[in-house]
């Protein structure tokens, strides 16, 4: 979950030229390099010819976590402000300098990492970099602009106030995470928004923006010398180490748990899941495969057949994996109408208990292998999505081939491997937040019969039932 203002360039004729030389074919079975900068600034780069365009995804490590506990969304205003003037460029001199030439820039703060994007066309090149070094290095942070940008900050957290999903992802991590830096709103809240000052965002600046924990993935029109010097050029003249706060690895709360949040919304949101697996972990190919056949991406999973196509009681529902620096998690959401949430719950605990107990079958594992072989290769089609790629390869320590061993990890999962990772991830139950109507005045506003309710109180559900998952991350 990231949250970002983003700044791109449209300007007509030159705009449209990116986004059609965006299309590129896949990049699977490009070489990747390894680049150091005369300077000592690493990349992973990939040089392609094909099109005049230069794509560059970074990230620095620390992100949301490092916000000070009582000032929450400090790292989510810098990222909003960055583009905002800088240096003797104020904030209008500043994207008329970006939207001449068409350069995208954007800069966006999730939990663990502080993150940046640069897109433009070949020739101008040195201007893109040059204004994403003066970004960096010296932002002017005037005080209209962060009057400006702060108030557009608080509209949108007021308008999330009342968006069921939001709320739903917002209270399952409180719910996970407590008072670890995790369990906190990431963008902020109406609190603390007000709080932070300039100083705030200089300090966050300061300690966050260094070379010791940047990574770098360019792909694009570029030659290996050329693109040293633009590194060297961009981020040489930052500071040598961060200064991060240390924050401890933790654990998810222990499901099962029920949450209820009310909001009188026609229809309710669920949002579920439960510890999960590290990316270094050894069982965590098998997770991600299984994961795919409980509640991926398609319309093939058990959880979009049972919910949408047998009973009917949501559009969509879907769970993915989601990994951190310090924790792991799976996470899955649906929305329903509001008189029918109790049963969709009890439907989705009832297939999640089922596939802890009896994993997947042959066939599925096989469907799923296919299908998440075949996916990762369309997901690679342009220079952005490949450069995004090789940033997350970097932040999850894995190797500079990976795509190419991508495929074989996956075919290496047995049905044994499939079953323990289920018993693993979804044996212990779930964790459940409910945001909607009372199931009181759910059953009120509709003829349908009621079904099973959610707790009516906003604090975890009872103890289990026998037909629940047992209590045992």
């Amino acid at each position: 979950m990231t949250y970002s203002l983003t700044r791109r360039a449209v300007l007509g004729g030159a705009s449209l030229a990116i986004a059609t030389l965006g299309s590129a074919p896949s990049f699977a079975a490009t070489k990747i390099q390894r680049l150091i900068s005369p300077g000592g600034i690493e990349a992973w780069f990939v040089q392609e010819a094909t099109v005049p365009l230069i794509a560059m995804k970074y990230a620095f490590g620390g992100g949301a976590s490092q916000d000070p506990a009582e000032k929450p969304g400090v790292g989510h205003l810098v990222a909003s402000l960055l583009a905002e003037g800088s240096d003797d460029l104020d904030s209008k001199s500043f994207h008329e300098r970006l939207d001449r030439r068409a350069i995208e820039l954007s800069f966006d703060s999730s939990r663990d990492q502080f993150r940046g994007s640069l897109r433009m066309l070949k020739d101008n090149r040195d201007e893109a970099f040059d204004l994403l070094r003066m970004a960096l290095t010296s932002p002017r942070f005037d005080a209209a602009d962060v009057e400006r940008i702060r108030t557009a900050v608080l509209a949108k957290l007021r308008r999330d106030s009342t968006n069921p999903s939001t709320l739903a992802d917002r209270k399952f991590f409180e719910v996970a995470f407590n008072d670890h830096p995790y369990g906190r709103q990431a963008g902020g809240t109406v609190e603390s928004v007000p709080k932070i000052d300039v100083a705030d965002l200089k300090d966050y600046v300061r300690r966050v923006i260094a070379k010791d924990t940047l990574k770098i993935a360019v792909v694009g029109d570029v030659d290996p010398e050329s693109l040293g010097k633009l590194l060297d050029k961009t981020f040489g003249s930052l500071p040598a180490k961060a200064q991060l706060t240390e924050v401890p690895d933790v654990v998810a709360a222990k499901p099962p748990q029920r949450v209820y949040v009310p909001l009188d919304v026609p229809q309710s949101v669920v949002t579920f899941g439960g510890p999960g697996v590290r990316r270094s972990g050894p069982d965590f190919m098998a997770a991600y495969v299984v994961n795919q056949i409980l509640g991926g991406a398609g319309l093939s999973s058990r959880l979009f057949r049972e919910i949408r196509e047998k009973r009917g009681l949501a559009y969509s529902v879907r769970e993915t994996l989601l990994w951190m620096d310090h924790s792991a998690l799976f996470v899955g959401n649906t929305g329903t109408r509001a008189d029918r949430a109790g049963e969709t719950v009890e439907e989705i605990e009832k297939q999640v208990r089922r596939m802890a107990e009896e994993g997947p079958t042959q066939q599925e594992l096989d469907n799923a292998k296919s299908y998440l072989k075949g996916s990762q290769m369309l997901a690679l089609d342009t220079s952005s999505k490949l450069a995004q790629a090789l940033l997350q390869y970097q932040i999850d320590k894995l190797p500079i081939d990976y795509i190419e061993k991508h495929c074989a990890l996956v075919d290496a999962v047995t049905l044994e491997d499939a079953r323990k990772a289920a018993q693993r991830l979804w044996g212990q139950g779930l964790l459940t937040v409910i945001v909607g109507r009372s199931p009181l005045a759910a059953a009120r506003s509709t003829t349908a019969p009621s079904a099973a309710t959610p707790p009516s109180t906003a604090q975890p559900a009872a103890a289990p039932s026998a037909a629940t998952p047992a209590t045992p991350n």
